[in-house]
């Protein structure tokens, strides 16, 4: 699981942190072990020439314990801290690529509060887990079997003794404590999640709560998790204490051990000394695997997710990872097509054997209910959604071409587009930062959205969100940043969403009259006589397809559809307002 989360870049970084750690700590147990020699021999009083060794050893254990824990330090942290960034780019793609439902944000499952407790807080856990769960344990090892191996060379009985208190410190007492944890972990983990998940709730439904007066109940929920989660941290805040009392009785009743045995042994006082301060330290180094071991318990959980994230997403093709040789450029003209492609979220099936097939020019429509299958056939077409099947774009394969290659030629309005908080300009010119003031305003003309723009003060210059602006303002900024980037494919998922439906139908009815290949989905089907080609989606699986015309006068679903948005838009017509 470490290995997975940390990946071989970083290993040899670690490695190098984990080494000057353990110099560290074996210079301080020098520093110690001499300077009570040098006390102790110093008391009784030979020539300075005696002492001079020592002298110097001392001095130098000094000044390698700071420059090697100084080194240790750095090295460490910032080992971490790669880790942590590769791993958040890595968790961010398997997200995006995952199969897995329950990490999908558009899968049924998926929750806004777990994703952000995985991409912030599990991810951010891995960086507790490498500096003080691994490494930790790495030094304080090494340092307590150097200081086993010196006790049994200055006298074998009180480096037996010393070997059980290490032992005993460093294995029996980190056990106790992983075990007494565990529970503890369990229900402190449980508690923040569910503490996310309600105050996100709260936080991001404060208008409604508020519009139907359930303010009070939902912060009470909130307060209710909060108050869980206060007593479980107590809980292993009690378990701490307790395994830190027991590990400084430890320590103490090893030294008394060790100079009870050396006393015992017949050993000089130098060499008591020695031995009692020596192992005074030498446990003192052990004692932080029981906290090492408490927060690996603690940590597990939220590693053991991160993992199961990264495991969940499928391999991606050295082409769209952006991984290999440069591969074969786009056609300037490029069609696209589906053959047999398959799409699943364990048993839930999203598309079930689909064809399709649209040359350059070509203008698709693909209509059904909701939860046919239209969004996730868009993200089959990007690459973004792995499937079973062929995608071909151009006659080839999506792993024929380079990945910013085949993004820049299918890409448009998808549904989980982003508003981002900037201004206007921004947030459009991010399909194309090179864009000219005229191309901008070009865009923003075909999404209708140029008079809104000139009507507000800051003009491009306003600062916008996504819960900034209404459905409508949404989709045709949205919509003007697709334009904008121009790509030979466009995929358009409802881009007249939140519109008036004379204003979306003429958006749409011009969208179908560019000289590119259109994917279009949508409900709304009045605009469609000016499509190339009507594709009915029902559970995946294709159930019509041909001319808007054609469909509509023949029996089957499309018809079905047809009449009833007539009657509707007849009714709507019909209906005066006083």
């Amino acid at each position: 699981m470490i290995a997975q989360l940390i990946g071989r870049r970083r290993l040899a970084a670690l490695v190098w942190a984990a080494t000057a750690g353990v110099g560290g700590e074996l210079s301080a147990l020098g520093l110690t072990a001499g300077a009570a020699w040098l006390i102790a021999r110093a008391g009784q009083q030979p020539p300075l020439s005696a002492l001079a060794l020592a002298i110097v050893g001392v001095r130098a254990f000094a000044l390698f314990r700071g420059g090697l824990r100084y080194v240790e330090r750095l090295t460490g942290h910032d080992a971490a801290l790669r880790v942590l960034a590769d791993l958040r780019v890595r968790a961010y793609e398997a997200l995006r690529r995952s199969a897995d439902p329950s990490l999908n944000e558009t899968a049924p499952g998926g929750r806004d509060a777990d994703l952000v407790q995985r991409m912030v807080a599990d991810v951010e856990s891995v960086q507790d887990l490498l500096l003080r769960c691994l490494l930790p344990t790495v030094v304080s090892w090494a340092v307590g079997l150097a200081a086993v191996v010196l006790s049994v060379v200055l006298l074998p009985a009180a480096g037996a003794v010393l070997a059980a208190g290490i032992v005993l410190a460093g294995a029996a007492l980190p056990a106790v404590a992983g075990l007494a944890s565990r529970a503890g972990a369990r229900r402190v983990a449980a508690a923040r999640s569910d503490l996310a998940v309600r105050g996100l709730d709260v936080a991001r439904g404060a208008t409604d709560l508020a519009a139907f007066g359930a303010t009070e109940r939902f912060v009470a929920r909130a307060d209710e998790a909060a108050a869980r989660l206060e007593r479980a941290e107590r809980r292993s805040a009690v378990v701490e204490a307790t395994v830190n009392a027991l590990g400084a009785a430890v320590q103490g009743l090893t030294a008394l051990a060790v100079l009870w045995v050396a006393r015992r042994q017949g050993a000089d006082a130098v060499a008591v000394t020695v031995l009692t301060l020596t192992a005074l330290v030498a446990v003192e180094s052990v004692l932080p695997l029981a906290d090492a071991a408490r927060r690996f318990v603690e940590l597990r959980p939220a590693a053991r997710r991160v993992t199961a994230l990264l495991a969940s997403a499928p391999p991606e093709p050295a082409a769209l990872s952006g991984r290999g040789a440069r591969r074969r450029p786009v056609p300037a003209r490029p069609g696209v097509e589906l053959v047999g492609v398959r799409v699943a979220y364990g048993e839930a099936v999203a598309l079930d054997g689909v064809d399709l097939r649209v040359p350059f020019g070509r203008k698709v429509a693909i209509v059904g209910a909701s939860g046919a299958g239209k969004s996730t056939l868009l993200g089959v077409l990007t690459g973004e959604t792995r499937a079973r099947g062929a995608v071909l774009l151009g006659g080839a394969p999506l792993d024929a071409y380079d990945a910013a290659d085949v993004r820049a030629a299918v890409r448009g309005l998808t549904q989980d587009a982003h508003v981002f908080a900037a201004s206007i300009r921004a947030n459009v010119a991010l399909a194309r930062p090179g864009a000219s003031a005229a191309e901008l305003e070009d865009a923003a003309r075909r999404a209708g959205l140029l008079g809104w723009i000139t009507s507000l003060p800051d003009g491009w210059d306003t600062l916008v969100a996504n819960d900034l602006l209404s459905g409508g303002q949404r989709q045709r900024l949205l919509l003007a940043r697709a334009l904008l980037a121009d790509p030979p494919v466009l995929l358009l998922d409802e881009p007249a969403e939140g519109l008036d439906l004379p204003t979306a139908d003429r958006l749409v009815t011009e969208m179908l009259g560019d000289e590119r290949t259109v994917v279009l989905v949508t409900h709304r089907l009045a605009p469609l006589k000016a499509a190339d080609e009507v594709v009915v989606l029902d559970r995946g699986r294709v159930l019509q397809r041909g001319p808007h015309d054609a469909l509509a006068a023949v029996a089957g679903p499309y018809r079905d559809l047809w009449e009833a948005e007539r009657l509707h838009t007849d009714h709507s017509a019909g209906v005066k307002t006083w």
